[in-house]
């Protein structure tokens, strides 16, 4: 039996955590996460936008591949439109397979500078996995010899996770994770294979949690962003700590033609403010190793 609230990470409320400094002195830090993933033509696919008739299931299952693939042939160029003409930092949390399915969306992702960081080979979670050791090493294995660089990130598929997974992500080199949703800061983890960082990430502020899941209309995303900078800012005043605001999108949902305006709108309203930087993860990751040394 233990008195800690989950096996990683000590309870400590934000408010309690030692101070940071921000970054360059700028506290509000924004993290933008493009997930792009590859929902395979023969396999059931990961969520639905239409229900099939009769309630009934099948393979191919083509309104609802065609929703993910919409996003990665006409939403990708969107998005890497906003973010490159802005100079904007972005991280891509990639399934390694789409290196293979769509060549020419990972070069271009390369080539813009995104950040690659795992999430997993195909969109599938986790505890599904045959050999999930395996798999996570395979993934991380493809996006270094695709990129040159070993990836330090991972996001977990549907933030799915076994009781072996961060082990299994800290032996293969990974430093930072994004499912472990807790903190609007970042917080330490612990594995066998020594610390991992958990960086904030979006469960309410998640273009598939408003558009996919709650169904709302176009602009729900863009007004969730502001009401929680006003919360940001009044926190910043008081207790003199950054916040982290994640931006975690998919390009089937805020890639669509009815939504990239709002995006825009939000993320250049961001942009103009003088406390605030955007950062991906790695940048996240180095700033608070250095503001928060172990130990």
């Amino acid at each position: 039996m233990t008195n800690s609230s989950n096996p990683r990470a000590p309870y400590v409320m934000t408010c309690e955590h030692p101070k940071l400094a921000p970054p360059d002195s700028k506290p509000l830090i924004v993290h933008v996460v493009v997930n792009i993933e590859y929902w395979a033509y023969d396999q059931l696919t990961p969520r639905t936008i239409v229900i099939p008739p009769h309630g009934r299931s099948h393979v191919p299952d083509l309104p609802n591949f065609c929703w993910s693939e919409y996003g990665n042939r006409a939403g990708m160029p969107r998005l890497l439109d906003l973010f490159t003409r802005r100079n904007i930092p972005v991280s891509a949390s990639i399934n390694a397979s789409v290196i293979e399915v769509y060549p020419s969306l990972a070069r271009t992702v390369r080539d813009a500078g995104w950040e690659f960081i795992g999430h997993g080979m195909h969109q599938r979670a986790l505890g599904g996995e045959s050999d999930e050791a395996s798999l996570i090493e395979s993934s991380i294995d493809t996006l270094e010899r695709f990129t040159g660089k070993r990836p330090v990130g991972w996001m977990s598929p549907g933030w799915s996770e076994t009781y072996d997974t961060l082990d299994h992500l800290r032996a293969n080199g990974i430093e930072y994770v994004c499912q472990w949703v807790i903190d609007d800061i970042p917080t330490r983890l612990t594995t066998k294979y020594g610390p991992m960082v958990s960086l904030p990430y979006g469960l309410d502020i998640n273009d598939s949690v408003i558009f996919a899941i709650e169904k709302h209309s176009s602009a729900e995303m863009r007004l969730r962003i502001e009401e929680t900078v006003r919360t940001f800012e009044r926190e910043i005043t008081e207790f003199g700590q950054p916040r982290v605001l994640t931006i975690p999108l998919h390009p089937h949902l805020s890639g669509v033609a009815h939504r990239i305006n709002h995006l825009t709108t939000v993320i250049d309203a961001l942009a103009a403010r003088e406390d605030t930087v955007f950062m991906n993860g790695s940048q996240i990751l180095s700033w608070y190793q250095k503001a928060s040394p172990v130990g």
